[in-house]
């Protein structure tokens, strides 16, 4: 089966390479994409991606020809910076340019304002298990992204985890707060019950290492089974036995579920405040 990063039809602009941009850049480079296709705008790019860039040897902030060849354009800086970097962008974008913009909150309305009429896109959410090829993706087109602007933005964001294609954008918000923001949820689990192991009595330094690899090892099966989560979560519980006690309080009516979904809705709203 052909690699479809080491066969790009052109050059790839990578805009921001911070700690998602700097994944997505190492999976492309891991999974076949020519160096020399490659090449990253970033002022001031965090060290371990300049020092990929340079034994790779990968053109740092290149200046537009008259003529733009890149294939995919990929926005990866925070979307505070949206308004300042897209006029930048859109030098680099040619006729059959895919831009494919990881900006939580920034809609496929704003970005097509900032770039020459036509242009395909595609708003993705990626999240941060990316870093370690285990990541998960939600990506929406507009209209003009047909399917060979879809295959290669799928190739690019694939490289770092499965990839999910929605056709209502109005999802993204919800998305960016479940799956954009939940490894954040799933580090606070383990920060908590590493705490209350040591109001329980344990030693710090213990409760810790037993939160961390539970949640670690917890997650590592929920993965690797075919079982769903309240499955799995059965399969603990013993009727009467401790875990019930536990799950008794965590499943009450002030529990996980309201918290999470009080949580879920604020990251929802900041989301649609990010877009403007």
């Amino acid at each position: 089966m052909a690699n479809p990063l080491a066969s790009a039809p052109g050059a790839i602009l990578l805009v921001g390479a911070g700690k998602m941009g700097g994944a997505l850049m190492e999976s492309w480079l891991a999974r076949g994409l020519p160096p020399a296709l490659l090449s990253v705008l970033d002022p001031a790019p965090p060290p371990e991606a300049a020092k990929l860039m340079a034994t790779k040897r990968i053109a740092r902030d290149p200046q537009p020809p008259l003529l733009p060849t890149h294939a995919a354009v990929v926005l990866a800086v925070k979307p505070q910076m949206a308004p300042e970097v897209m006029p930048h962008v859109a030098r680099f974008v040619g006729r059959d340019t895919v831009v494919v913009s990881i900006m939580a909150g920034r809609t496929l309305g704003f970005l097509a304002k900032s770039l020459p009429k036509g242009t395909a896109i595609v708003r993705a959410m990626p999240n941060t298990p990316a870093a370690i090829g285990r990541g998960i993706t939600v990506a929406v087109p507009n209209a003009k992204a047909k399917s060979a602007a879809c295959e290669l933005a799928d190739a690019l964001l694939a490289a770092t985890g499965p990839v999910e294609w929605i056709k209502n954008e109005k999802w993204m918000d919800a998305v960016t707060a479940v799956s954009g923001s939940g490894p954040a949820y799933v580090f606070l689990l383990a920060e908590s019950l590493a705490r209350a192991g040591a109001a329980a009595g344990l030693p710090k330094a213990l409760a810790a290492r037993l939160a961390r690899e539970t949640v670690a090892g917890a997650g590592e099966l929920l993965y690797r089974s075919e079982l769903d989560a309240a499955k799995l979560r059965e399969n603990v519980t013993s009727p009467g036995g401790t875990t019930a006690a536990a799950l008794k309080v965590l499943m009450g009516r002030s529990g996980l579920d309201p918290l999470m979904k009080k949580a879920v809705a604020a990251a929802a709203k900041r989301s649609r405040q990010l877009a403007g």
